[in-house]
This record gives structure tokens, sequence and C-alpha cells, in this order.
């Protein structure tokens, strides 16, 4: 599987956070099917821990709303319902804006190289011959760069966890989206605004974006 996070830099990860990191991204893209079981040996085994670290990392995802347990029916991948689209939507309106004006007033050399190395992988997608899976990892690579570049750590995690519900909702309903890849690349300028320091500029384009998405979303529906 490949990997999409551009989260927390530097430091060895532990193995609870290496789980974590890997259960959501299957869970967030859907290679973990809505409503499926979740077996703890099965996925200890598969990522080549102990039960304890996949343990922690369920009770997180659970917090999260990617997995839901049940009283002695045991734990399953949350279903995805369009009906949470609005109150997604909602929350993302305020803070994707919010997030991408703080990155271009905040934003690190460090993180400056990161998102224009994200920009130009951005200029080399051929649409016609990236898959939408392929796709919607650079879009969640995207996001999660911005949000590591707000220097927020309760606005980033807020935002991680509404874009993987979000993207969840894409994925449902990739296959009939008219022009996913455009929505993908429309992240261009977007950086482009954070990294020149626009804020005004970005938390517009942010906005738009978020707007777009939802509106691609409920075409598809």
């Amino acid at each position: 599987m490949q990997h999409v996070a551009t989260e927390p830099r530097g430091e060895e990860l532990s193995l609870a956070e290496r789980a974590y990191r890997a259960i959501r991204d299957r869970l967030v893209m859907l290679e973990i099917r809505p409503g499926a079981p979740i077996n703890e040996d099965q996925l200890a085994q598969s990522l080549g821990v102990g039960r304890t670290p996949v343990r922690e990392a369920l009770k997180r995802l659970q917090y999260e709303r990617l997995i839901t347990t049940y009283p002695r029916r045991g734990t399953f991948a949350t279903d995805v319902n369009i009906t949470d689209l609005a109150h997604i939507s909602e929350v993302r309106l305020e803070l994707e804006p919010l997030a991408a004006a703080q990155a271009a007033r905040r934003a690190t050399a460090a993180d400056r190289a990161t998102l224009t190395a994200v920009r130009q992988e951005l200029e080399s997608v051929d649409s016609r011959r990236r898959d939408a899976d392929e796709l919607m990892r650079l879009d969640l690579q995207v996001h999660r760069a911005i949000y590591a570049a707000t220097h927020n750590p309760y606005l980033e995690d807020t935002l991680v966890r509404h874009d993987n519900l979000a993207t969840r909702i894409w994925c449902l309903f990739v296959e009939r989206m008219s022009d996913m890849a455009g929505h993908v690349e429309e992240h261009g300028p977007l950086i482009e605004a954070i990294v020149a320091g626009d804020p005004d500029q970005a938390a517009q384009l942010a906005r738009d974006h978020v707007e777009g998405f939802e509106r691609a979303i409920r075409e598809a529906i």
C-alpha cells in the first residue's frame, strides 16, 4: 500500500502510531470496506506488529468515527452515509480557509519545500494515466501538507479527521465523478498562494475547493 501521509516528521514512529496510520488509510481509501468486520489478529499479522499496537490504533479510529463497536457483535468499519456530507462540509467550509490562511502566514522553509514538491507532483499528473486511487492519495497528501504547515496541532487534527471522512464519501462515488483529476489539480494555485505567503488568496481558493467538492459529489449521486 502506498504511503499518503505527510504528518509529524522527524522522530521514529511508535508501533501504535504506525499501525494507526496504516489502518486509518485503509479505512479512508475503502480498502477496508464500509461495514466490514475488523479483525485484530488479521490486521496485526498484515502489519507485522502485535495485537497491542493494533488495539491502541483501533481506540483512536473509533474516536475518529472510522470504526464502530457494537456490544456482543464486534467492531466494524463505519458505514459511509451521504447524509453526513452536509455536516462535514459545514465544518470544512469554516476551517479549510482558516488553515490555508494560517499556512500562508506560518509555513517554514521546510513546509514550503514540501508543498513545492507536492505542487511539482501535481504538475506531472497525467489524468489519463493516473487511476482514481492514485489521484485520491495525492489529494490526501496535499491536504495533510497544508494542515501541517499551520503549526496548530488542534486545527491539524480536526481537519485531518474531517478530510478523511470526506475522502471516504468521495471514494464511494468516484466512479460517477466526471472530472476527478481537475478537482485534484485545483490544488496547484492554492499551494502557490500558500508558498507565496498570500493568506487572503489561499483562504478563498480553499473555500472554493470545498464548495466544488460538495457540488461534485451531489451531482454524482
